[in-house]
């Protein structure tokens, strides 16, 4: 019986495992999914639970100006995941909500099946603001907020009882969203009258914060919190576990948690740093390998490397694959991004131009702007050192106007930098089109405002396919790059905070002296730095590597 076996519960608030099925906006999600797949292929015992969003994140339009609309999602779940009998109840200001699950079967490459179990409140029994929770993902306000996080970590618990999985003995949070369900824990092992059984509920619960900032932590007032759950739990309670100010469900997460870990090497620092009086451990993030590396390449992987779908690491043989064939299956991949480019934009872009990516959530601290502090430097380094070609993609949160406004920017851009260098905004981005982006730029670009960077995993995605980065020393590149070995830095590890002049400078400097004279006139040592970012990156930072230290370090018994 697939039940009975499961012992580790993960609970995440999105979870991105096929860009049809729209439960997720961003990294946390797709980390989520890539984490699922290598416990499938692993066999490690687990049962996932997220929430359903019957409209998505939301569908992205950009007008010609870069002005985003955003409108729901249109999918049906019934096509992808089957719908479960057994229903658990949640109170909400004191109302009765009705909660059902669906599934989903996540199947390893040897056949063993890990279940997604999807909540949902879109019930007939509810009432319409309580279907509402089951709409949109990071829709609406704090009160909204909380209330599907009410759902996601007390009636996820409850459905995993009601689904008969009695033998969970590891609670895994991914982020603080899904920590109320220590509260459900704490009142489930409580009898009434005896004290509350915070050991037994800690030796039961694992945390995994990807937040580098204070401000990124979700925080509730206790009134908003009472408000909706009553006395659920007593104040003193949660004060106790929670903060004495607000419930920052961070906190309590580290509270009732045997084992913390932040996603990187820096991060877990960082989240030292944040909240000192705590034990914070790091693993550093990877990508699902089967899932992330472009048909070209799984061709040639299939070909020269043998049981690298089962074995990640043994990707370091990519130093035995010879050069014209990992070049010839980077052309295949960049043809079919181009033709795709040219086929979606204006753009006319060329397949023996220089290349560069940058794709991922459209918001400020990202900097996707950077590369265009100095117009006039970027101008002259196409036009005398090599041509250049730009390919953007990413969402900005419907809420987030200065995310909004930079997609804007890069647009005004595409207009007046046409004569000079060509660049594209492609809207909609998901895991179909990241696949796409990843496998056929000729460089990833990474500019995030430090320390704000918890990990990063597109690089990593791109290392699969052979593709080098030129990142700011934050996050997962700090550990990964090694300077004109597996691709190359912005400015210096040392530098604790991020400067926009200097960053810049670092940039144009990389592109103009490095790296454009190494792609148009030493193509040997270009493809030899390709072969280095699959072997020595793509072969450790993937989700095989991360869950066997989950396994060894949070899931053990």
């Amino acid at each position: 019986m697939i039940k009975i076996e499961r012992r580790i519960a993960y609970f995440s608030m999105e979870i991105g495992f096929d860009s049809k099925v729209p439960t997720y906006s961003g990294g946390l999600g797709i980390l989520a999914g890539d984490t699922i797949k290598s416990c499938a292929d692993l066999k490690v015992p687990l049962v996932a639970v997220t929430l359903l969003y019957k409209k998505g994140y939301f569908d992205q339009a950009l007008d010609a100006q870069g002005n985003q609309k955003e409108s729901a999602c249109l999918w049906e779940p019934s096509d992808f995941l089957r719908p479960l009998a057994a229903k658990i109840q949640v109170k909400i200001e004191g109302r009765t909500v009705v909660v059902q699950a669906w599934q989903y079967m996540v199947q390893g490459i040897g056949g063993y099946r890990i279940p997604i179990i999807f909540l949902d409140t879109d019930l007939a029994e509810n009432s319409e603001y309580d279907r509402s929770l089951s709409y949109y993902l990071y829709g609406g306000d704090e009160k909204h907020r909380l209330a599907q996080e009410i759902i996601l970590g007390i009636g996820g618990v409850r459905m995993l009882k009601e689904l008969n999985y009695h033998r969970i003995s590891r609670y895994h949070m991914n982020e603080g969203h899904a920590s109320l369900l220590t509260l459900e824990l704490l009142a489930q092992r409580t009898k009434e009258g005896s004290h509350w059984d915070v050991d037994g509920v800690k030796r039961m619960c694992a945390f995994t914060t990807h937040t580098p900032v204070p401000a990124g932590h979700d925080k509730f007032s206790y009134d908003l919190v009472h408000g909706l759950l009553n006395d659920y739990i007593p104040l003193d309670v949660l004060k106790k576990y929670g903060g004495e100010e607000r419930l920052n469900m961070t906190l309590l997460a580290l509270n009732l948690s045997h084992y913390v870990n932040g996603v990187a090497k820096k991060h877990g620092e960082v989240s030292q740093e944040m909240f000192p009086g705590y034990h914070i451990d790091s693993i550093t993030n990877g990508v699902h390998s089967l899932t992330w590396v472009g048909d070209s390449f799984t061709k040639l992987f299939d070909a020269r490397i043998s049981g690298w779908q089962h074995d990640p690491f043994s990707l370091r043989y990519a130093l035995s694959i010879p050069r014209e064939a990992v070049w010839q299956a980077h052309v295949e991949a960049k043809r079919t991004l181009i033709e795709y480019v040219n086929a979606h934009t204006d753009a006319q872009m060329d397949l023996d131009v220089m290349t560069i990516g940058f794709a991922r959530r459209a918001t400020a601290y990202k900097r996707a702007d950077l590369v265009f502090y100095d117009i006039d430097r970027l101008k002259t380094i196409a036009q005398q050192t090599g041509k250049l070609q730009f390919i953007f993609s990413g969402k900005a949160h419907p809420r987030d106007w200065p995310g909004k406004e930079l997609i804007k920017k890069i647009y005004a851009m595409s207009a007046s930098l046409k004569d000079h260098v060509k660049i594209a905004y492609l809207k909609n981005y998901d895991m179909e089109l990241a696949k796409m982006l990843i496998s056929g730029v000729d460089l990833w670009l990474n500019t995030p405002r430090k320390p704000k960077e918890a990990s990063g995993s597109s690089g990593m995605k791109a290392a699969h396919n052979g593709v080098p980065s030129l990142s700011i020393l934050d996050g997962w590149w700090i550990e990964g790059c090694i300077e004109d070995f597996t691709g190359w830095s912005i400015g210096s590890a040392e530098d604790a905070e991020s400067n926009d002049e200097q960053d810049a400078r670092f940039l144009y400097e990389k592109l103009e002296k490095v790296i454009i004279p190494s792609y148009y006139t030493n193509r040997t040592h270009w493809i030899d730095i390709m072969r280095h970012s699959i072997a020595i990156n793509a072969s450790f930072f993937n989700t095989h590597r991360m869950v066997q230290q989950y396994v060894l370090n949070a899931y053990s018994y």
